[in-house]
């Protein structure tokens, strides 16, 4: 009710707000471990039409936080590992109730299950709203209550009172109730549900079935509890209805947090049987059996049936007579007493008198005699107590039953059959003799016969009516080896086999069938024959020589090296123990190592044996043997008629032609043996080839630049191989030019890691600077160390795979060569560039004219510059060409006039010029005491000087500087001008008088200083010539890159 009205109130909530609202079964849910539980979950306020999912979860008190998922109406796999397997076993499932409502079924819950599960909702209504999912606790106790009562048969007369006690108890901590009640179960109908008696509720109430409430009311039924765990439950005036199996039941339940009492366990007790004899004592007697017209020697089964009630319980006596003579009394004990007539009858078998079950009594004649035919009669005696000790005997027979027996007639029939009419020799031949319509012994008995009937018949073996074989007298010694057989299956089939047949078996066989039967009485009893049959069969046996073929086949008749091939001898007809086939593997190897595919070709020599399959199963091993023995194996067929020869890892050796040959042999019936026939197979040839090369080198071109002195490193890349065990062989070759006769072998590495250089390495220098690398097994590099020009042309590597055959030994299975590295080393980019910016200078005569030379770009660091000055004097007006005279050089050795010219005025002490390098691209000189022949138009010359790799000096490229246009002005003659220029007059003015006035003035002074000492003469400062230059001092170091600064200053002029 609670649920229905808040189904209701979400109902009408969800008209007016629309918010979805899931509930679940309120908890904590306590329910005991194997019980089966049920969690139901509804869901309000989604849009109408669409039915719901529900997806359970749950939550372990142990990990809260991590879900558990279980079952899901909308997926099937949406059970976690845990659940899966209990999911797809059906042991948890959900029941859909309505559109919106289902409920989770768990049939024997666990312990493991214990903990907080959550019904969710997936959202159908594309927006979310609400709630979707909810939330309840599941507690799993173990299941404590116990149910026991006493096993028991009891029984009741009819009137009598029952008293039955049951134990019932319980160890649970919760708060549960008990129920208990006793239950009856019809003998009858197992099926129908059983019946209430007696039950009190969880609530103390008692409560009766309902056919027992009337008797409960008026006080016929009780349940009383006589101590805290028993109960007790009486039955007054029992009835038989009262009749089967009663049990008592117990329930324990509990009450959950929506008020509703839910039963946790349930369980019953061991069941007492009931029986109820009820007043009526009559009893009634009937006679039955299959027939009563019978053949004599058939035997006869009559059974007297008593119908009464509690017939175990009461004393029955049963009588057989026969035509007003006793046949056997049978008492309450069961114990037969026999009548005269018929004790030697039973004694020998002929007769059974027995007890099948209390109210079924047996008498079985075994064979029917002509003067058993008469009436048999079943008399019964009841013996029953009076309440006063005395006994009363009770008796009733039954109706007559007249049983005939005709006399025996011989309608025995004879079919002979085999398992095949054409057999193989040396498989069995089997041949069936069927009897029909017997009703005496047999005696059967075997013949042979030529097809043609030109002889008489020959016995092969009989057996007598009392089982005994007897072999005929031409077939006793084969017998004795057991060659020849005969059975009984069964009473009517007999089985004659002969065992390894033989071409001599082949024939005509009879089946000849004797029915007997036994005369008199004992001891005076004798056998006649009432009947005779026979049946034949003709048997032909196939020799196998006829049919004996070899033959051989392989289905890869070219392998590779490393493969497998089968080689297969199938001989025929099907393998038989008694005439067995030894088969021989042969082999002739080729001259080249793989015979061709005919198989004929290319093979010398001559055949030796490999391998022998001998008749005995066993396996004998020739002189030749393919891979030392190791590679090779050999199996057969089952049935064996399929000998298979196996080669793995095949190579050179297992190349040629193969033969199998067959050897025929028979095993006697005295187990010795002689050969049939011998075949020889078709010719195989197997040809063992190289695989096929999968080798595949990287064949892109391209093109590398590179500075001298630089590292040049060309790749060579393995794209494919054949095999992962292919070793390579890596050949480097260099093509100088295009129209060279023949590409250079530079190096070669060896498959083991080698290194061989070529005669193009010497004759290069290359020793010390190429270098070969493997960076992985697939990718090769060739390196040049400190590359030169020379080095300039197209480079490439040749691969050759290797790889070893079975036998071990290495072979070159292909070549592949790369693409082409264009490889070009050139000198350093020319960007010398020497300042060009035109000038003019003028200077007065004797005045000093400095002349710069500026480099503001060099192509290399490691450059040296050799600078020399031009000047270009016009000598004549009239002429147009001038005259580039060197004025000065310094060499890129710092040298002076080791330049590209030779000065024309030589260095010396009188030189007028003075070069300075004030840094490393500013370069200086100048010319002292200018001169009008001075005047022209000056520039400087440079030239760039590298170090290539084999550390010799080369020109890179040369360069001139703007010009600079120096103009002397010659002095004009004035006083000054003469004197100085005309050495006589200078001397007589400026030098003479000096002397003169000198020594007057020594004169003057001696006389006046006597007592002095001389005076220390003045010494003239006089000037020094320019170009008497000391030895620079030069700072270099063998590692410094830059040229070595030279700088010469007027201090530096001695």
């Amino acid at each position: 009710m609670g649920i229905r009205t808040l189904l209701t109130a979400c109902a009408l909530l969800g008209v007016s707000v629309a918010q979805r609202v899931v509930t679940v079964q309120s908890g904590p849910l306590v329910r005991t471990e194997g019980s089966h539980v049920t969690i139901w979950c509804n869901v309000t306020g989604y849009k109408e039409g669409v039915e719901q999912d529900f997806e359970w979860s749950m939550y372990l008190t142990s990990v809260p936080d991590r879900e558990i998922r279980i079952v899901s109406t909308a997926q099937s796999n949406y059970a976690y590992a845990v659940y899966s397997q209990r999911v797809n076993s059906k042991e948890i499932w959900v029941e859909r109730l309505t559109r919106d409502s289902a409920l989770l079924h768990i049939t024997k819950v666990q312990a493991r299950d214990q903990g907080l599960f959550e019904c969710y909702t997936p959202n159908t209504d594309g927006q979310y709203l609400g709630s979707y999912s909810a939330r309840t606790n599941l507690t799993v106790i173990p299941d404590s209550l116990t149910v026991a009562a006493p096993p028991q048969t009891l029984s009741q007369v009819e009137g009598d009172t029952l008293q039955l006690s049951c134990e019932v108890s319980r160890a649970t901590e919760q708060h549960t109730h008990l129920s208990v009640g006793w239950y009856l179960r019809s003998p009858e109908d197992a099926v129908a549900p059983p019946l209430e008696i007696l039950t009190l509720s969880r609530d103390f109430v008692l409560r009766a079935g309902g056919p027992y409430k009337q008797r409960m009311t008026s006080g016929d039924l009780r349940l009383d509890k006589t101590s805290a765990t028993s109960y007790r439950l009486t039955i007054h005036r029992l009835q038989p209805a009262d009749q089967g199996l009663l049990y008592c039941q117990a329930a324990e339940w509990i009450q959950d947090p929506d008020r509703s009492w839910f039963a946790m366990t349930r369980k019953q007790a061991d069941k007492t049987q009931l029986r109820i004899q009820p007043t009526d004592r009559d009893f009634s007697i009937q006679v039955s059996t299959e027939r009563r017209s019978f053949t004599a020697g058939e035997p006869l089964e009559l059974r007297c049936t008593i119908d009464a009630q509690s017939v175990p319980e009461r004393f029955f006596s049963v009588s057989w007579v026969f035509s007003s003579s006793s046949v056997a009394v049978i008492g309450p004990s069961a114990v037969p007493v026999l009548g005269p007539d018929y004790v030697a009858r039973e004694a020998a078998g002929h007769m059974t008198v027995r007890k099948e079950s209390p109210a079924v009594h047996l008498l079985k004649l075994q064979r029917l005699r002509p003067e058993d035919a008469g009436k048999y009669i079943c008399r019964v005696t009841e013996r029953e107590k009076t309440p006063t000790g005395d006994f009363i005997d009770r008796s009733k027979r039954s109706r007559n039953v007249q049983i005939t027996v005709q006399p025996i007639k011989s309608n025995v029939t004879v079919s002979l059959s085999s398992n095949s009419s054409e057999v193989q020799e040396g498989d069995v031949v089997q041949l069936t003799c069927s009897i029909h319509s017997t009703t005496g012994p047999l005696s059967v008995a075997w013949q042979w016969s030529e097809k043609q009937g030109s002889t008489s018949p020959q016995d092969l073996v009989s057996v007598d009516r009392d089982g005994t074989v007897r072999p005929g007298p031409g077939y006793r010694e084969r017998s004795s080896y057991g060659e020849i057989r005969v059975e009984r299956v069964r009473e009517d089939i007999y089985t004659l086999s002969l065992y390894n047949a033989l071409p001599g078996d082949e024939g005509l066989y009879r089946c000849t069938a004797t029915e007997w039967v036994e005369a008199g009485t004992e001891p005076e009893q004798s056998w006649e024959i009432i009947g005779e049959k026979s049946a034949t069969k003709t048997i032909t046996v196939k020799t196998v020589e006829s049919s004996f073929v070899v033959s051989a086949s392989s289905r890869t008749p070219s392998v590779t090296f490393g493969d497998s091939f089968d080689l297969q001898c199938l001989v025929k007809p099907r393998h038989n123990p008694r005439v067995p086939a030894s088969v021989t593997w042969r082999f002739m190897p080729s001259s080249s190592g793989s015979a061709g595919e005919g198989g004929e070709g290319g093979a010398v020599g001559e055949f030796r044996d490999l391998v022998t399959f001998t008749r005995e199963g066993t396996l004998q091993w020739g002189e030749q043997l393919l891979g030392q023995g190791t590679r090779t194996t050999v199996d057969r067929s089952h049935a064996n008629t399929n000998f298979r020869l196996s080669v793995t890892r095949a190579g050179r050796r297992e190349a040629g032609t193969y033969q199998c040959s067959a050897l025929l042999w028979r095993k006697n019936y005295d187990n010795t043996w002689s050969k049939v026939a011998n075949r020889t197979s078709n010719l195989l040839g197997i040809s063992v080839l190289q695989p096929v090369s999968k080798l595949r080198v990287q064949k892109t071109n391209q093109s590398l630049v590179y500075l001298e002195d630089s590292r040049v490193r060309v790749n060579c890349s393995v794209a494919s191989q054949t095999s992962q065990d292919s070793q390579h062989a890596v050949l480097w070759y260099v093509r100088r030019a295009a129209g060279a006769e023949a590409d250079e072998l530079l190096l070669r590495i060896e498959r083991s890691g080698a290194f061989e250089y070529g005669a193009y390495a010497d004759e290069e220098r290359l020793r010390r600077r190429v270098q070969a690398e493997r960076l992985s097994p697939r990718l090769y590099a060739l390196t040049l160390n400190r590359a030169e020009s020379s080095d300039s042309g197209t480079y490439y590597c040749l691969v050759e795979e290797w790889l070893t055959d079975p036998d071990g030994a290495w072979y070159r299975l292909a070549r592949d060569s790369s693409g082409f590295t264009q490889v070009l080393v050139r000198q350093p980019e020319v960007r010398l560039q020497v300042e060009e910016l035109e000038s003019n200078i003028t200077v007065s005569q004797s005045g000093s004219i400095r002349l710069g030379c500026s480099i503001p770009s060099q192509s290399s660091r490691d450059s040296r510059f050799s600078v020399s000055w031009y000047v270009e004097r016009p000598e004549e007006e009239e002429e147009e060409e001038e005259d580039q005279l060197c004025v000065f050089s310094i060499g890129h050795d710092a040298v002076f006039g080791n330049g590209n010219c030779s000065p024309t005025e030589e260095a010396g002490p009188n030189s007028r010029l003075q070069f300075e390098r004030t840094t490393s691209d500013l370069y200086s000189l100048t010319i002292q005491g200018a001169r009008p022949a001075d005047t022209g138009r000056y520039y400087c010359h440079v030239e760039e000087w590298l170090l290539n790799p084999r550390n010799a000096w080369y020109r890179l490229a040369t360069n001139n500087s703007g010009v600079t246009i120096v103009t002397v002005i010659q002095q004009v003659s004035t006083l000054q001008s003469v004197v100085c220029s005309n050495d006589s007059l200078f001397y007589f003015i400026f030098f003479y008088p000096f002397p003169i006035f000198g020594i007057l003035l020594i004169a003057v002074l001696l006389v006046r200083y006597k007592s002095r000492s001389h005076s220390k003469s003045q010494e003239g400062k006089n000037g020094a010539p320019l170009l008497w230059i000391k030895e620079p001092h030069l700072s270099y170091s063998p590692t410094c890159l830059d040229p070595p600064a030279l700088s010469l200053h007027p201090g530096s002029v001695e």
